[in-house]
């Protein structure tokens, strides 16, 4: 009988204690208070365990991709984290607004509006198709593909890059038949190392050029050798794993009519020259690029519906929203105590940092995996730089990985996929995982011969 009571007291009390946690919705403020003053110091705070549930099951839809039985997608799961963020009151909404990095937003958002001209106007079509016209031997052909995959991956984010190239690659390599599989690798894996370069060329880098505050000529003095030589050991390394595809012989390629609207690419491209100039002359990045995108925006050859479907607003939206999550996370959880103790595990050394920075990045993709070293790398004042291209370099770096490892390998074997060509998991990896172990090393030692 005293342990039926017994039983019957603890479920009261478990069914006041969920009562009482549920205070919040009426008045977080006062909660805090209240839960503040019962804890007596020994108690973990509601919002610490708040934020810490809505960052880990944020990371877990992101890194997954979906949520299992839902319609939440990536951005859908970022957007759904900051606000709750606030409605646990975690954050302050002036807070969560202080957290959302709009140079970094404002300059993807201009970026993705000059490539977007460049598209429409045929310009990417007319270099590719100039480029392979004087190509007659497989080598050669995977040459040129590395070489302007990777050069306008450099200044130009590399997901537009991957998302003109794939279709064009395909219809040459078609025409020859020739296996596409080693092609449509050296666009995805090649578009990766190029976008190494500079702060503009994807969107991991343009976050940490608009955190870090590196100037745009040294991050590309610092980056663009490891592009470089990337590049070199991405056509070696297919070489290797393709080598009956490369012992062709000679061929004439295909001779094709190509569209374009000369008046609109002849512009578009003057102005993402001029845009790249202000780049290195020192220019603000997102005050010269927001100006790039609206000064082409300013046309009457173009309707402007067309340019607004070219634009990821889903990639913008999903930054803000990570953004708000992260700050909440570092306002919670990331205290000064925190920091410290995991400055033990010396995330200044180049190396450490690059195997910590590729393996996050292959679990949560690498701009969340930015995001949540940010408040790490703050803290090491003397090699703060150095640690912000070392976190440029391996998280880029590493989406070469797998299939999986960045948006711009997802572009191409979906681009592909729909031609019917299927690129399976293992085939990817084969040549992506030596690749990404070999191109991190090479950026490692390159950034301790600099330093």
């Amino acid at each position: 009988m005293q342990s039926r009571l017994c039983r019957k007291r603890n479920r009261l009390d478990e069914y006041l204690g969920v009562f009482h946690s549920l205070r919040w919705f009426g008045d977080p403020v006062a909660y805090t208070n209240t839960q503040t003053k019962a804890d007596s110091g020994h108690t973990m705070p509601i919002q610490t365990i708040a934020a810490i549930l809505i960052f880990l099951i944020t990371y877990f839809i992101v890194g997954w991709g979906r949520l299992p039985g839902f319609r939440i997608d990536r951005t859908g799961a970022a957007l759904i984290g900051a606000a709750f963020m606030v409605a646990t009151g975690v954050l302050t909404l002036d807070e969560a607004y202080h957290g959302i990095d709009l140079d970094t937003l404002v300059l993807l958002l201009g970026v993705m509006i000059v490539v977007a001209y460049l598209r429409l106007s045929g310009f990417f079509t007319l270099v590719n198709s100039w480029v392979l016209r004087h190509t007659h031997h497989p080598v050669v052909v995977l040459v040129a593909i590395v070489i302007v995959s990777g050069f306008f991956s450099s200044f130009l984010v590399n997901d537009a890059i991957c998302l003109v190239m794939t279709p064009l690659v395909m219809e040459l390599v078609s025409s020859l038949k020739r296996n596409p599989v080693p092609y449509l690798l050296a666009i995805a894996m090649s578009a990766n190392v190029g976008s190494t370069a500079t702060i503009t060329g994807n969107p991991q880098n343009i976050l940490i050029g608009s955190l870090s505050r590196i100037p745009y000529t040294r991050f590309a003095a610092a980056l663009a050798p490891v592009a470089g030589i990337g590049l070199v050991a991405t056509t070696l390394v297919i070489l290797l794993f393709f080598r009956s595809e490369f012992h062709g012989n000679h061929f004439e390629p295909p001779v094709h009519r190509v569209h374009y609207n000369k008046p609109m690419a002849i512009r578009s491209a003057v102005v993402a020259l001029a845009m790249v100039v202000f780049f290195f002359l020192g220019q603000p990045p997102a005050k010269v690029a927001i100006a790039a995108g609206a000064f082409l925006l300013i046309t009457r050859r173009a309707k402007p519906e067309r340019i607004y479907r070219e634009i990821d607003f889903p990639l913008l939206l999903l930054f803000a929203g990570l953004f708000v999550v992260v700050t909440g996370m570092e306002k919670a959880v990331f205290t000064p105590q925190v920091l410290s103790y995991a400055g033990r595990i010396h995330l200044e050394s180049v190396p450490v940092l690059s195997v910590v920075s590729a393996v996050l990045s292959n679990i949560v993709s690498n701009v969340p995996a930015v995001l949540v070293l940010k408040p790490f790398v703050l803290q090491l004042k003397e090699h703060q730089q150095r640690a912000w291209l070392t976190l440029a370099m391996s998280s880029t770096l590493a989406g070469n990985f797998t299939i999986l490892g960045s948006i711009a390998n997802l572009i191409v074997v979906q681009r592909a996929r729909q031609k019917g060509v299927a690129i399976e998991f293992w085939e990817y990896f084969k040549v992506g995982a030596p690749l990404t172990v070999i191109t991190i090393a090479i950026g490692v030692v390159l950034l301790l011969v600099r330093s």
